[in-house]
């Protein structure tokens, strides 16, 4: 944080201060009293303060000079008045060499009242941001957080973008600096929306600024279609990359927030490489924020790595059996990987601060900028005036001899040489000149020289009169069309500068990662039933399952009774009184609960099948009725929806049926909410309830689909559906790189890139592949695509893919180049002629050595029928 940037702890000292405080303070007049303060007499005129009265307006003086002198810019140039004083003394420095960082700040030290060091961090960070200062030797790195070298070793002048855009002194607004010994620029004539180029960051009394940089070009980009009356968006661009959700950026105004997060690839299997970083994070604030994590059990790694040179590059090592998918999520979701930013656009405008939008900035900028244009353009225009008046007159002076006139030689004094050269002028000149002539027209004819006169050449001037006459009227067609000469300007720059002004940050959707699906499970989950404590620090308990410290456990107790509570080192459950206890996964609807129980009040005995998919922690639910007496006679916990049967026998003696032991089978009960009452097994007392045989699921596959806008599987029905997966079932994924590989459906899979082909995996599927080899050799292959988790080639890197289908009779036609005497050939392909491989790394059948012209698909029949009936279908 820059010197600019007020101290938030002494603000929030005197926010504290309540008004009531401070008038009962000012009011308080008993020197007894405990809140006495005396009043303070002025040397001077012997006025009295009281703590009101300076509350009142010294203190508003001193938030007004902190919010209009230190921290938020100015909305004309975009700069901190440190800035600009900075940027202003090394514009007066400027001679096309570079100085040494310690004399520039000395200098802006006449302007800047407050210190070296706030004026050596702006100049610094202007530098770093590469758009107005040309730099030598070590200025730090943005990407790792070192600072830069001492200023007496580092070097430093304007830029030529700097040179082109900020300055002009006939069109810049001028003001006495801060001890009245000189003069400088209230704002700098900025042609150029660098307020948002730059972003900026600051805090003030009251009040904050968070301007997010953006993308150059992109804002000459805006520009130009604002002034051509077309609608512009605006999104962030940093200087670290990385990735950026804007879906809530609200054009930069108060209470939008958008998230930047690193960019993570998977090296190998157990190796990831940070690439990018997010917004205001460094390498070593990363590391530290990784670390913690791990530390904390969070995920799971192995070592860390610092690999950053030029561009950022975080080598992070996992331990055998860790998901990288897993570690990349845990990452996003513990550690500074992702981080969501709040932007506050603030800007001092008429002496007050203005909370605005991105576009709205942008658009006053514009604006400005064809002021600014405009009114160079005018003085432009006048300056040609004044010269094409002056070579005018002179031309007249000196060919119409009227320096040899009588009364011109024999005038006794200045004005009356002045008013002889008038009545000489006024029949010679009519109406040619563009104004009446003044007598300072008069008074520069009177300067010239006899030698001047002698050298005088009439064809030199009239060259110049006429490339005057042509100046000014390409100046006044730009003045009359200055929105066009505005769209030029801002054209003219992005081809001069534009040069590297890619964008950097790739803009995109994060999916919701939930912490409990991606936290590494660390800890163990025991259980004392005897002594009724369950924890994760029960010594010689019951191994329950692996958890993490963030997850809740589900508690059964045997009297139908049930609540979620968070997992501790310790916690009394009751003892003897626990049914059944594992990890809590909330929003799990495969999960089924198998019950049978016995009601207290009515002794009728009902089987039921729920699930526990939403629940509050530590509040009691029932799976019973809730009458007292009541008790669960079975219960199983399936986490697939598994169906047992049960025998149930009933108690001898106490029931006159003839029948005592019969079946049950849970898959004929239907799966209902968890406060539904169930079925009646039987009225009759059960003596007990043994499993018969364990079931398969009833709640079938799986549904799956795959989101394209975020690159992740989900089971919410967004994107597009991939099918049905039971347990064993698998994905295919087809790269842009032509690379396949098989993964699971979990919903932690990243995809780094978005896949060519993403499905159903079936191993029976046979893939024709047509591709050309760097030697213009064709091949047709027909391959099976393996079951492998490592990306296998489909063909070489340096083959050109032609056609990739799983159509069973694809038909496509092939074209060659006619060479020399050989006409051009026309090959029809039918991929049923071909015989699978079993290898996806086969060469293939070569179809033909010549070069290829065309190549297209040929619609099958049945194609063209379905569009038919689609097409009779629309209509």
């Amino acid at each position: 944080m820059d010197q600019d940037n007020h101290d938030i702890e002494q603000e929030q000292e005197m926010e504290e201060t309540t008004p009531t405080d401070i008038e009962a303070a000012s009011t308080s007049a008993d020197p007894s009293d405990e809140g006495y303060v005396a009043p303070e007499e002025d040397e001077g005129e012997g006025h009295l303060h009281t703590l009101g009265g300076m509350y009142r307006h010294w203190f508003l003086d001193y938030a007004s000079y902190v919010i209009l002198e230190r921290a938020v810019p100015h909305i004309e140039d975009g700069l901190k008045p440190v800035q600009r004083r900075v940027l202003y003394t090394m514009h007066l420095m400027e001679n096309g060499t570079l100085h040494k960082v310690a004399k520039i700040v000395g200098a802006t030290m006449a302007y800047h009242p407050h210190g070296d060091a706030s004026i050596n961090d702006a100049l610094v960070q202007l530098g770093q941001k590469g758009y107005l200062i040309d730099t030598q030797g070590n200025w730090g790195n943005i990407l790792t957080g070192d600072e830069a070298a001492a200023g007496r070793y580092i070097e430093a002048k304007l830029s030529n973008f700097a040179l082109e855009i900020l300055f002009g002194d006939k069109i810049t607004p001028w003001m006495k600096s801060y001890d009245g010994k000189s003069r400088e620029p209230v704002y700098l004539p900025a042609r150029f929306p660098l307020l948002l180029a730059q972003g900026a960051e600051g805090i003030a009394v009251g009040l904050s600024c968070k301007i997010l940089p953006h993308n150059p070009k992109e804002l000459i980009e805006a520009a130009c279609a604002y002034l051509r009356g077309e609608p512009f968006t605006l999104y962030p661009d940093f200087p670290t990359g990385g990735i950026i959700d804007v879906d809530r950026y609200n054009d930069g105004k108060r209470g939008g927030q958008v998230k930047s997060r690193a960019r993570i690839e998977r090296i190998e299997d157990r190796v990831l490489s940070v690439r990018d970083l997010p917004f205001g994070k460094t390498t070593s604030t990363l590391i530290d924020s990784i670390l913690k994590a791990n530390d904390k059990g969070l995920i799971k790694i192995k070592r860390i790595d610092d690999m950053t040179a030029e561009t950022a590059d975080i080598r992070i090592y996992l331990p055998v059996g860790v998901s990288a998918d897993k570690t990349i999520d845990g990452l996003y979701a513990f550690t500074d990987c992702e981080v969501s930013i709040s932007p506050n656009a603030c800007v001092i405008e008429d002496d007050k601060p203005r909370f605005l939008g991105v576009s709205d900035l942008l658009r006053h900028s514009v604006k400005h900028t064809r002021e600014l244009l405009q009114e160079d353009l005018r003085l432009q225009l006048h300056d040609r005036q004044e010269e094409y008046m002056g070579a005018s007159l002179e031309r007249l002076f000196i060919e119409h001899r009227i320096y040899k006139l009588r009364p011109f030689e024999e005038a006794p004094d200045q004005q009356t040489a002045l008013d002889v050269i008038r009545k000489a002028l006024e029949p010679i000149v009519g109406d040619s000149l563009l104004r009446p002539i003044t007598d300072d027209d008069l008074a520069r004819l009177l300067e010239i020289k006899m030698a001047r006169i002698l050298k005088f050449n009439l064809e030199k001037n009239e060259q110049l009169i006429l490339r005057l006459t042509e100046e000014m009227a390409q100046i006044q067609h730009h003045l009359d069309h200055i929105t066009d000469y505005t769209i030029h300007y801002y054209s003219s720059l992005l081809e001069e500068y534009g040069a590297g002004w890619e964008r950097r940050t790739q803009i995109g959707h994060f999916g919701t990662i939930e912490a409990t699906k991606v936290v590494e499970e660390n800890l163990k989950l025991y259980i004392d039933r005897k002594m009724g404590f369950a924890g994760t620090g029960i010594k010689g308990g019951e191994y329950v399952c692996d958890c993490s410290e963030i997850d809740d456990m589900i508690v059964f107790f045997r009297d139908g009774t049930y609540l979620i509570t968070k997992i501790e080192e310790k916690k009394f459950l009751g003892k003897e009184r626990v049914l059944h206890i594992n990890k809590y996964v909330r929003g799990d609807k495969r999960t089924i609960y198998n019950a049978i129980y016995l009601d207290g009040k009515t002794k009728t005995s009902f089987i039921k099948r729920f699930h526990v998919s939403a629940s509050i922690r530590d509040r009691g639910y029932n799976l019973t009725m809730g009458t007292p007496g009541s008790k669960v006679l079975y219960f199983s916990a399936n986490p697939n929806g598994e169906a047992e049967s049960v025998m149930v026998k009933l108690l001898r003696g106490a029931t006159s049926r003839r029948i005592l032991v019969f079946e049950k089978d849970f898959a004929d009960i239907a799966i209902k909410g968890r406060s539904a009452k169930g079925n009646i097994v039987t009225r009759a007392p059960i003596e007990r309830i043994t499993l018969k045989e364990q079931g398969g699921s009833t709640l079938g596959g799986r549904k799956v689909w795959f989101d394209p806008d975020v690159n992740r599987i989900n089971y919410n029905d967004q994107g597009n559906y991939l099918g049905e997966f039971e347990s064993s079932d698998r994905i295919l994924v087809i790269l842009p790189s032509e690379q396949a590989y098989t993964t699971d459906f979990g919903e932690s899979n990243h995809f780094s890139e978005s896949p060519k082909v993403i499905e159903k995996y079936d191993p029976d599927k046979v893939w024709s592949v047509i591709y050309t080899t760097p030697e213009g050799v064709t091949y047709i292959k027909r391959v099976s695509m393996p079951d492998s988790k490592r990306p296998q080639a489909i063909i070489d890197p340096e083959e050109q893919l032609l056609a990739l289908t799983d159509e069973a009779e694809a038909q496509f036609t092939l074209i060659t180049k006619p060479q020399g005497r050989k006409k051009a050939a026309t090959i029809e392909i039918s991929v049923t002629e071909y015989e699978p491989l079993k290898k996806i790394s086969a060469r293939g059948k070569r179809i033909t050595a010549l070069p290829i012209d065309s190549f297209e698909k040929v619609e099958s029949v049945a194609d063209e029928t379905e569009e038919e009936e689609e097409e009779l279908t629309d209509e």
